[in-house]
């Protein structure tokens, strides 16, 4: 007992052992060079429900807002010096009698300093309106301090611009300007108001929160601009020392995959992946881990919270992240020659999976930028209640110290947090604590105001067209779609492919490529309609196509897209239909921005992908000299050195920009060698149906046209269509090919009969979800066979058999066989199931094509217009509804 007491005591005064290694001094000399640094932190009260239950902090929601958090400066690092508070003064009312707010009703989060440690960014919430509707409420704003005059402002002045949008996650510019993450999304507004639709700040992937992405605004809030432009959270940005901006980005296009790493430049461009896509899975624990509150070390390695989604802790772990020579946990980039890739930065004993974790918990971590290589840090050891204590009424329960003994025990209960500052010195493997800790009262972050080095002024990129970027344009140029992570996946090998004397155009697989953008979701309060408008594929939300590029022999493309939207790439047939899987991470150009691409990526693979500084040379090399053709090609069509075929024909014929249409020209053939194979042309134009493009763009198609495809209005008409088989004389009518003729429980006498091949195109309610035609469950989900049985339509069924092939029949609840009035065993029944004829991961997926090829049983009865149609709405997703605007409002 004397031990427990003497433990107890201990860790009352903020002095015990942590981590199972690590030895508390607070008896260390003061340390002159740390000692008179301010120390900026957040000091909160525990946040609990009525319950006294800690409130979950979720990543997914970067604005939650949980009140009792203030902003303290000590002007030193010592556990000794004065907590000044900086942010009461924000909402006490002025005046004579004016009480402090105990505790605070508002929220402070995401400390940032500045490079020369006299200011400090952070983000702060207004106390709750009581009785105010949640539009009404208080935004996040950006705020900042300065040491020198102790003055607290606004970033940005004006309210109304303040609460346009939940402003979090402030950083320095080296250039003074400020970078964060809001739910502004002020240039996505912009473009919205563009296509004709009204401005609204979309959400996110999940449909739960509005969508925070990338901002950067000048120091006193003005010229904001949007500089990323994910469907999910983009978070936490840091300027690393080559003036790019490292983030946190929610990557959960067609699906959650987790919140990673990315990089880009202040100005939007050059957005690239950085680290971590293949490494959420930490082992050796089963627990699943996101990548966020980064800040560069000064080895440059990147400092990194470790934490579930969910999170009611308030911390998790630290790692220290090999990024210059890594892409993930396990994955070297192309030119690293690390050993680890990630390392515990304190402790190794730390769990985020819910469990109690022996190292306890950090809520922050900061280097020091004095090159004692030491950390500040808010940590909350790891605490348990005595399991031997007989608990009396109003008797206080004894918290001891985490132990191997006391952890094996399966009755042990965790205490309540107990969060302190700390500082540690892995030289003399001490930590000093800079705070007695409370209890109920948690420090959750802490940075040092010190100088520390200014980031270099991030490159532009290595290419920028000042032209295009007038027109809002940029250009993409990849190098091989066969290129997959530094493997030729062509069938012949990119050489022999190339050359038109060995493979015509129709014996190349990749013959385009789709443009297809991301459709921002509105929330509820701006368009409230039905779940069913997104389909069968809810994960693919909703999507529109920019349109169609050719992809070269040589698999390479060039060509100009819209600037500062999200764009996905897919590859297709020379029939118009996906190939390979689809592109489930969103692009993003800038104006005037030249983005090269290598290749392609295949998501089982774990190579380094959309990180040029990290991927395999390419497989393209491209011309071998310069002024001559590539073998046997045009030779009007000469190449300079390196250059791809895409390169060529676009500096000679003219860059593309996407078009609505599909249309080949062969152009690479040499006429004097062989015949040149025949073009083709899929159009919009061809469609005796309505189009999914607007007039206007029928007839000049822009950066600002879209293809959009709802099913009622462009697919289900296609069924309803009258198809006229003429004589020779173009006249008389000999058959109607009309679809929902045989496709339909009755016939053009309105005679009873079994719809043809199992499958209604009538254009009435389905009798599953009144919301969606009969049509479109009939052709994208598993239906049952019907049948007629004394004149009514019905389901077929037949008798169910076991694994021999013995009928299976009925039994009661004692196991007894149920018997009819004949006193016969009466059989299980099942019914008939008919396969989908359509699927929405793809046209290529779907049986339904291979009835209109040569030879099939409807060959000829559908255009190639109307084939390509229902194959790029099929490779989209089969969304029912792709604007919407369009979708009926609930």
């Amino acid at each position: 007992m004397y031990q427990k007491i003497l433990s107890l005591l201990l860790m009352t005064l903020g002095l015990s052992a942590c981590g199972g290694e690590q030895l508390t001094d607070n008896n260390q000399s003061a340390d002159p060079v740390v000692v008179d640094i301010p120390l900026a932190f957040i000091k909160r009260n525990l946040p609990v429900d009525q319950n006294g239950i800690l409130i979950e902090q979720d990543l997914r929601q970067p604005n939650q807002f949980i009140p009792g958090a203030a902003l303290y400066i000590k002007q030193r690092a010592s556990s000794s010096a004065a907590e000044i508070n900086i942010t009461d003064r924000a909402f006490t009312q002025q005046g004579e009698g004016a009480a402090q707010q105990q505790p605070p009703l508002y929220d402070v989060k995401d400390l940032q300093a500045s490079y020369d440690g006299s200011r400090l960014l952070f983000a702060m919430r207004a106390p709750q309106i009581e009785d105010a509707d949640d539009d009404e409420q208080p935004s996040w704003n950006i705020w900042q301090y300065d040491i020198s005059t102790d003055a607290l402002t606004r970033i940005i002045a004006s309210d109304i611009v303040a609460e346009a949008g939940q402003d979090v996650a402030p950083a320095y510019l080296p250039d003074g300007r400020i970078v964060f993450s809001s739910t502004r999304q002020q240039d996505n507004q912009a473009i919205l108001l563009d296509e004709g639709k009204p401005q609204y700040q979309a959400v996110e992937e999940s449909r739960r929160e509005t969508a925070s992405v990338l901002h950067v605004m000048n120091a006193d809030g003005s010229d904001i601009q949007q500089i990323s432009f994910n469907q999910s959270h983009d978070l936490d940005p840091v300027v690393l020392s080559n003036g790019k901006i490292l983030f946190s980005r929610w990557d959960q296009m067609g699906g959650n995959k987790g919140i990673h790493f990315y990089q880009v430049n202040p100005d939007g461009s050059q957005l690239e992946i950085l680290y971590g896509r293949h490494s959420h899975e930490q082992p050796p624990r089963p627990q699943t881990v996101h990548f966020v509150k980064a800040k560069q070390l000064p080895d440059g390695r990147i400092l990194t919270a470790m934490r579930g989604f969910d999170n009611d802790k308030l911390g998790g772990d630290y790692n220290a992240i090999d990024v210059q020579n890594f892409t993930d946990r396990d994955q070297l980039a192309a030119n690293g020659n690390g050993s680890v890739a990630q390392q515990s930065i304190l402790f190794d004993n730390v769990t985020v999976d819910g469990s109690i974790s022996p190292g306890g918990q950090f809520a922050s971590v900061s280097p020091l930028w004095d090159g004692s290589q030491r950390m500040l840090f808010s940590w909350s050891q790891c605490r348990v209640y005595d399991p031997d204590q007989q608990v009396s009424e109003g008797e206080a329960r004894i918290i001891l110290p985490c132990n191997d003994e006391l952890l094996a025990d399966e009755t042990i209960q965790p205490a309540p947090l107990l969060y302190g500052l700390w500082m540690y010195d892995p030289q003399q493997n001490t930590q000093l604590a800079l705070t007695v800790s409370e209890e109920g009262i948690a420090y959750t972050e802490v940075v040092a105001m010190e100088q520390r080095p200014y980031p270099a002024d991030a490159a532009q990129g290595e290419h920028f067209d000042a032209t295009l970027a007038e027109q809002d344009l940029a250009i993409i140029h990849i190098r091989s779609v066969y290129d997959l992570g530094g493997q030729d996946s062509s069938p012949t090998g990119i050489a022999n492919l190339a050359d038109p004397l060995q493979f015509t155009p129709s014996q190349r697989p990749a013959r385009f490529l789709r443009v297809i953008k991301a459709v921002s979701i509105p929330d509820q309060d701006t368009r409230e309609f039905s779940g069913s408008a997104f389909g069968v594929n809810a994960s693919q939300l909703m999507r529109e196509i920019i349109g169609y590029v050719p992809i070269e022999p040589d698999g390479s493309a060039k060509f100009e897209v819209p600037a500062r939207v999200p764009l996905a790439l897919s590859i297709v047939d020379q029939n118009g239909r996906r190939i390979g899987e689809r592109h489930q991470n969103w692009l993003q150009a800038m104006p005037g921005e030249v983005k090269t691409c290598r290749g392609c990526h295949s998501r089982d693979s774990e190579q380094p992908h959309g990180r040029l500084d990290a991927e395999a040379d390419s497989i393209n090399s491209g011309a071998q000299s310069t002024g001559m053709p590539f073998p046997n090609t045009n030779p009007a069509l000469f190449a300079d050195m390196g250059e791809t075929m895409a390169e060529v024909a676009s500096r000679i014929k003219g860059i593309n920009y996407p078009s609505a249409d599909i249309r080949f020209s062969d152009i690479w053939t040499d006429p004097g060698l062989q015949d040149v194979s025949p073009g083709f042309e899929y159009a919009y134009a061809d469609l005796n149906s309505a189009t999914p493009i607007s007039n206007a763009c029928a007839t000049q198609w822009n950066n600002l046209c879209r293809i959009v495809i709802n099913y009622p209005q462009h697919i289900q008409p296609l069924f309803m269509l009258d198809r006229p088989v003429l004589a020779d004389d173009g006249v008389t009518e000999l058959d109607n090919h009309r679809c929902v003729n045989c496709h339909s429980p009755s016939d053009a006498a309105e005679q009873l009969q079994i719809p043809a091949a199992q499958l209604d195109l009538r254009d009435v309610p389905s009798n599953d979800d009144a919301a969606l035609l009969m049509s479109y469950g009939e052709l994208l989900a598993t239906d049952n066979e019907q049948e007629i049985i004394d004149g009514a339509l019905i389901d077929r069924l037949i008798p169910v058999v076991d694994n021999n092939g013995n009928p299976v029949f009925e039994t009661d609840e004692e196991g007894e066989l149920i018997v009819d009035a004949e006193g016969n065993p009466v059989p299980v029944m099942t019914t008939v199931q008919v396969a989908a004829s359509m699927s929405s991961t793809g046209a290529n997926s779907s049986r339904f094509f291979s009835r209109f090829d040569a030879g099939g049983s409807h060959a000829g009865w559908l255009t190639t217009a109307e084939l390509k149609l229902l194959a790029e709405w099929l490779d989209i997703g089969a969304q029912y509804y792709n604007n919407p605007f369009d979708a009926p409002q609930d």
